[in-house]
């Protein structure tokens, strides 16, 4: 069994390029850094950065295209692609390794955005109005038989 499975979160590390195929077709090009940390046998934390190419096609390459940019947090989902190509100065053979991204997901936003569906009041208007942000709990408890799998 052979498995070409790829899934990365990090942010952008420019703005994405739209572009159109001769056919029509959306083609959304980005990169991405992520970061790893680690000890190494002196017990001294290390952290490096590693930048990967991304590729998406049709309707994703056009939502991403609209509403990412440079420092945007993005997970992509997809697959390792090597392709290839003659160099015309110089007559050598270049590659080019890209993640063709199968599904995007948005991270939060930068700025102190909650994300995740929750309401967010800004910190101007609760200020302003000199509320302390806070969430509003039911008050009855959850019936384990109203959820419905």
């Amino acid at each position: 069994m052979f498995l070409n499975k790829v899934i990365l979160i990090g942010n952008l590390t420019r703005d994405p390029e739209l572009k159109s195929l001769p056919t029509g077709m959306k083609v959304c090009s980005f990169s991405i850094a992520t970061n790893r940390v680690w000890k190494d046998k002196n017990g001294a934390r290390q952290e490096a950065a590693d930048y990967h190419n991304v590729v998406v096609f049709g309707r994703q390459a056009e939502t991403v295209a609209q509403y990412m940019k440079k420092g945007s947090s993005i997970l992509v989902e997809g697959r390792m692609q090597t392709r290839s190509w003659d160099d015309k100065t110089s007559g050598e053979k270049k590659y080019r390794t890209e993640v063709i991204a199968d599904r995007t997901q948005f991270g939060p936003k930068s700025g102190g955005s909650t994300g995740g569906g929750a309401p967010s009041v800004s910190k101007e208007a609760s200020a302003k109005s000199g509320e302390v942000e806070s969430i509003d709990y039911p008050e009855e408890d959850i019936n384990p038989e109203d959820i419905p799998f």
